[in-house]
């Protein structure tokens, strides 16, 4: 069987192309490996993309079943497409897959009335959902007519244990234009690699606090992402490798992969350059200092806030003076930081906003983002807040605080997510201390202090052009569409 897969566009991002989408290209791989043919249309930063799809049904009509991913932003795009493809016939079949759709479906399975009205509409565009990992969920997928596949449970021979990460085959590169994606790290062509799969910390405002394939760990060996690095530096010549794990330091092999990393680069005789997440409190020197020798030179952490009781609210299980020391580790061992802070959580107010300015302040970290909180699905914050006719109500179990929330159709408005941080934030949450409106303003005055006082500049994706789709000559350019070869 052919099938096409797709990605569709994230116009919500500064830049499209710097991290191609390792999950959907890690189903493709599997189909693959099981003898299917695969196209792949990677729509990122593709202004025209509904007409791209045109084209594509017209020049391959015999290709009549369609997987596409999403991210919850990117939802509204994915229902373009999935319409595009089956208006033009209505014998094709549509498979949604992807975080969106995942978890949405854990809400659902819960009976959270917003992520039961999410599922309805979306199986109106859809003829198949896939919740959880896909790789072979998505044969499950191709066997149904309609429904959803529920890989997102435990018991099921769908969801992945850690022996099939290290077994799966590497996540099919070949279907996409590597060098049209554009990352670097100290220099260095850099591309994404993951380790392990879930995070068992339980954030209130994290997507998939409540679904099991992210919430539950799950690692790869430390010889198989050896392998794939490996790989990555000889078949695309990638000395920069970012790595994008929710904590690196959850992995008990973590300080394996260190050491194996530091034997590889002598085995090639190059210096790598390595980014990646931690979680602030398990950080120790020995980690920041073995991280240092394998070639790390960034490390990023979400903060999230320089204030007690709002860490407390979020149930990030560190504190402040966690906070504080994981920067002192990395900074003894010649790390960069970013830290990564949000406000507008429960309990929110000016006080616990200039409290966390203060803290960016006097910890100095390299660089910094501070984004207004959405209310993901699969987080506590959308799964467990209460709808009172007008807008939805998170209270904290412990401390009481609120979190009023606004109602969104994520299906139809892409524009709950912002991503500039030069301005053009809109809120969709308040609290009994801070209006919408303020939190916008607080944000912006903090964004402004912190970078001119630590001197640290904006990074808006300059230069970028966005691809663009000539119709005239009726094909569509190898940069956007890759197949698998007959």
């Amino acid at each position: 069987m052919r099938i096409c897969l797709i990605t569709p566009p994230s116009p919500f991002l500064l830049d499209e192309r710097v991290f191609m989408h390792i999950g959907v290209l890690k189903v493709a791989s599997s189909l693959e490996e099981e003898g299917h043919k695969v196209d792949f249309l990677d729509l990122a930063g593709v202004e025209e993309y509904e007409e791209v799809i045109s084209t594509y049904l017209q020049d391959y009509p015999e290709v009549k079943t369609f997987g596409i991913t999403a991210t919850t932003p990117q939802i509204p795009y994915a229902i373009r497409c999935a319409d595009t493809i089956r208006n033009t016939r209505l014998t094709n079949k549509t498979i949604l897959g992807g975080t969106h759709a995942s978890l949405m479906h854990s809400a659902y399975k819960k009976g959270t009335s917003r992520a039961v009205e999410d599922i309805e509409k979306l199986l109106l565009h859809f003829n198949v959902l896939v919740a959880g990992d896909g790789e072979r969920a998505i044969f499950d997928a191709l066997r149904l007519d309609e429904g959803i596949v529920d890989a997102d449970d435990p018991k099921s021979s769908l969801f992945l244990k850690s022996e099939d990460l290290s077994e799966l085959p590497f996540p099919a590169r070949h279907l996409v234009d590597v060098d049209s994606y554009h990352y670097s790290i100290e220099g260095a062509k850099a591309t994404s690699v993951i380790c392990q799969l879930g995070c068992p910390f339980k954030c209130t405002f994290c997507g998939g606090r409540n679904s099991p394939f992210l919430r539950r760990i799950r690692t790869r060996s430390a010889d198989s992402v050896i392998d794939e690095v490996r790989h990555l530096y000889h078949a695309h010549g990638f000395t920069g490798f970012m790595f994008y794990d929710d904590e690196l330091n959850v992995n008990k092999e973590w300080e394996t992969l260190l050491e194996k990393l530091i034997k590889l680069q002598h085995e090639v005789g190059e210096d790598f350059m390595l980014r990646g997440f931690v979680k602030a409190e398990l950080f120790t020197q020995r980690q920041a200092d073995l991280m240092y020798n394998a070639g790390f030179r960034w490390l990023l952490t979400g903060f999230e806030s320089g204030d007690e009781r709002i860490l407390t609210n979020i149930e990030k299980n560190a504190t402040v003076e966690d906070n504080t020391r994981c920067i002192g580790y990395a900074k003894n061992a010649g790390l960069k930081v970013k830290a990564l802070m949000s406000i507008g959580h429960a309990g929110e107010s000016q006080e616990t906003i200039n409290n966390t300015k203060q803290w960016l302040l006097d910890v100095q970290p390299e660089d910094f983002d501070c984004t207004i909180i959405t209310t993901y699905p699969g987080s506590p914050y959308f799964d467990d807040a209460e709808y009172d006719g007008e807008k939805y109500i998170y209270t904290q179990p412990r401390t009481g605080d609120k979190l009023y929330q606004k109602k969104l159709d994520y299906l139809e408005e892409p524009d709950y997510y912002k991503g500039d941080p030069e301005g053009g934030y809109t809120s969709y949450v308040w609290t009994d201390y801070i209006d919408a409106n303020e939190l916008v303003k607080e944000r912006d005055k903090l964004e402004k202090e912190v970078r001119e006082t630590l001197n640290i500049p904006f990074n808006p994706a300059g230069g970028f052009v966005k691809f663009e789709h000539s119709m005239g000559q009726g094909n569509i350019p190898s940069s956007i569409l890759r197949r698998t070869h007959d």
